[in-house]
């Protein structure tokens, strides 16, 4: 796939996070759905899937990194289909994410003899109020006993950490389960600000993945946006 349509920027081979992992790649853009044409699934070959410009060029700039990583990876670039479960389908032997969040999109892979389960996740930094106001519905009883220790600011950053910490958490895992779970599921147990952070599970989604499994993420800071990453390693569980 050599076209690039004009609502994405040239894609970015690079590493945003704070701590590079061995046979990972990771590839991104931005993108502007003001730039979309009806031609450009035509020209790289995407299937346009339904929706409104804003959903099309999401899918479009995701699925563009997910070929471009899967090129980079494996020799063969690929354009990951749509599950019933609306997952994407990653060739057999690869595990990968992808993640798109006000214009930037990227995709993660790796192979399976490397990583089993990868989740990568992209937010807009919550404002204080909004962050009060979703802060129930995306933290354990015990996460807001200690988001309440917490200034304003920080507790803004923490509860979308903890946001995308789980999203990212589910993107590795359901691969691996093939069950559900949400926010009140998993706790985030401590993050620093070298931006590592450690995950445990509060529900049993199979004999290996049981309540009280713990996983390391990790996540970064740009442009007023949060980067997070969980990875579970293809020696772990097995």
């Amino acid at each position: 796939m050599n076209a690039l349509p004009a609502c994405c920027t040239p894609l970015l081979d690079h590493w945003p996070l704070p701590r590079p992992l061995a046979g990972v790649r990771l590839i991104s853009t931005r993108f502007d759905p003001a730039l979309l044409t009806a031609d450009d699934f035509t020209l790289t070959g995407i299937p346009r899937p339904r929706g409104v410009d804003k959903r099309q060029a999401e899918f479009l700039a995701g699925r563009l990194c997910a070929h471009a990583a899967l090129h980079q990876l494996t020799g063969t670039g690929t354009v990951p289909a749509v599950g019933e479960d609306r997952a994407p389908q990653w060739p057999g032997g690869i595990s990968g994410s992808i993640t798109h969040s006000h214009g930037w999109a990227a995709a993660v892979v790796a192979r399976h003899a490397d990583w089993r389960g990868l989740g990568l996740d992209m937010e807009r930094l919550l404002g204080a109020e909004r962050a009060n106001r979703l802060a129930g519905e995306i933290l354990t009883p015990a996460e807001l006993r200690r988001l309440a220790q917490q200034s304003a600011e920080r507790q803004a950053r923490l509860v979308t950490l903890t946001f995308s910490l789980k999203e990212s958490l589910f993107k590795a895992l359901y691969p691996l389960v093939h069950k559900r779970f949400y926010f009140e599921h998993a706790e985030l147990l401590e993050c620093s600000d070298d931006g590592s952070a450690r995950l445990r599970l509060l529900i049993d989604l199979s004999p290996e993945w049981h309540s009280g499994r713990e996983l390391e993420g990790q996540f970064s800071l740009f442009d007023g946006s949060l980067l997070s990453l969980v990875a579970v390693p293809s020696n772990q569980g097995e």
